[in-house]
């Protein structure tokens, strides 16, 4: 087992990025637009072989029937179902506009639903979903289809019509079993009744259960969720997300309900982590990385062993590296050298659509370096290491050259064992994995030209 000591989690406990994408959300700009955007579609579309290329599919489904003073999501709270029918119909429609350019009937092997609260949508309005989206592409027969349950508004029936729709994975938002806690953050639901929707799950046949734990929370203790912790691994799902609260209130305006005195002080957020590792650990879970553990049978652990581990906007993923069409308000993408975000309100998004224009607000197309960096970034997270003659083929550089100041930083986390410099290349340790962004942060170009990460959540 693998000891993290409190000093080291106290070091790096400093902002940064997740690694969902690089360069990251943040260096996108509004000078990309639907028209450079429509180009990177048409360029799939004529590419060799392109509708055998994998593509991934995320729709975002903001709506929310309650407001959790945790969320930093871009969610609509409401108890009105009939904004969600009128949603469903621009969602139609920019698939449609997705399909003028890029082709129907693509082939998709992964597909996420998230938002928001998906199971807000009735079911008569998760089947007109899923029914638009295989009007217009090809769901693989062995893809990963997911999506995020709030367990407040599914039961046994519901999770039976999710599986019969083609659902095969589910994640759980669960955050903390204590009922305190629960009410500090306005999300009170009952272990037993998570308990009961898991073991339904399982006996439905659903391939994977994902519950998300987060500590940091108003009125949390290290002794309260080391009781959360026994009944997840009670529970024991086939993974684990585990995620720090970043307390933003000026930025987020449900976090302004929490009282910050309630929050607990740093020292005890560290010993919250150091105890989630552990206990973990003790319970089987194989550590993927970041805030990702799963049992050692379940696909993602073992993709981790076999070295085909893959990232993208949904976080650690068996698939490969692919392009990922985002559908919805706010919702991301990712189309050959490009990434591109819809609009963030309703109402931009329902005008650029009226307008007959896919609703990109912002974007990137990347550079040479920013292809090449990402590469390594990349290896970096789902690999743990990084072979230097691979990287010199394929972007014909000499490694040690051009990343002379990055390898000079890591001797630095060498000498602290979370890393290890070869003369073939780089390598993560096993105690290097628990701070593998702060690994990949030494590549990161833009964090070089700017130390200002505030705008990044903790990276343990």
């Amino acid at each position: 087992m693998t000891v993290v000591t409190s000093d080291l989690i106290r070091q790096f406990d400093v902002s940064g990025p997740r690694y969902t994408s690089y360069p990251t959300a943040d260096r996108f700009v509004e000078a990309f637009g639907p028209d450079d955007y429509i180009l990177a579609l048409q360029q799939r579309r004529i590419g060799s072989n392109a509708k055998a290329l994998p593509l991934s599919l995320y729709v975002h489904v903001p709506f929310c029937e309650s407001l959790c003073y945790y969320c930093a999501c871009n969610k609509i709270i409401t108890k009105h179902p009939e904004r969600a029918e009128a949603y469903l119909r621009y969602l139609s429609r920019e698939i449609d506009l997705h399909t003028e350019h890029c082709g129907v009937n693509q082939h998709v092997s992964q597909l996420h639903i998230g938002g928001g609260t998906p199971t807000f949508l009735s079911n008569e309005g998760l089947d007109d979903l899923m029914s638009m989206i295989r009007r217009s592409f090809n769901l693989v027969p062995d893809g990963e289809y997911s999506i995020e349950v709030d367990p407040r508004t599914v039961n046994n029936d519901r999770l039976m019509f999710l599986r019969q729709l083609g659902f095969n994975r589910l994640s759980f938002g669960v955050q903390d079993f204590d009922p305190e806690v629960q009410k500090a953050v306005h999300r009170v639901q009952p272990a037993e009744q998570v308990f009961k929707l898991v073991n339904e799950a399982r006996s439905i046949g659903f391939d994977s259960v994902n519950v998300d734990l987060i500590y940091g929370l108003p009125r949390q203790t290290p002794e309260s969720f080391e009781r959360t912790l026994s009944q997840v691994c009670e529970l024991r799902p086939d993974r684990i997300a585990l995620y720090a609260y970043a307390h933003l209130p000026e930025r987020f305006k449900p976090q302004r309900r929490i009282f910050a005195d309630e929050l607990p002080l740093p020292a005890s957020k560290v010993a919250m982590l150091a105890r989630s590792l552990a206990v973990f650990q003790e319970a089987g879970y194989v550590y993927v990385g970041m805030d990702h553990f799963a049992l050692p049978e379940d696909s993602l652990a073992i993709a981790k062993r076999q070295g085909r581990l893959h990232r993208n906007f949904q976080g650690y993923s068996t698939q490969p590296d692919c392009d990922l069409i985002g559908l919805g308000v706010s919702s991301i993408g990712k189309v050959g050298a490009t990434y591109s975000q819809n609009a963030k309100t309703l109402d931009d998004y329902y005008d650029a659509i009226n307008r007959g224009q896919l609703p990109i607000a912002r974007g990137l197309a990347l550079t040479r370096d920013d292809l090449l960096r990402r590469s390594v970034i990349m290896a970096v997270m789902c690999q743990g290491k990084i072979l230097y003659e691979s990287v010199e083929q394929a972007w014909l550089i000499d490694f040690n050259s051009y990343f002379a100041a990055e390898i000079e930083q890591l001797r630095a986390m060498q000498d602290q064992g979370l890393v290890e410099l070869h003369d073939d290349g780089i390598e993560v340790t096993a105690m290097g994995w628990y701070f593998v962004r702060g690994v990949a942060m030494v590549f990161d170009r833009y964090l070089q030209g700017s130390r200002t990460r505030e705008r990044f959540s903790r990276i343990i």
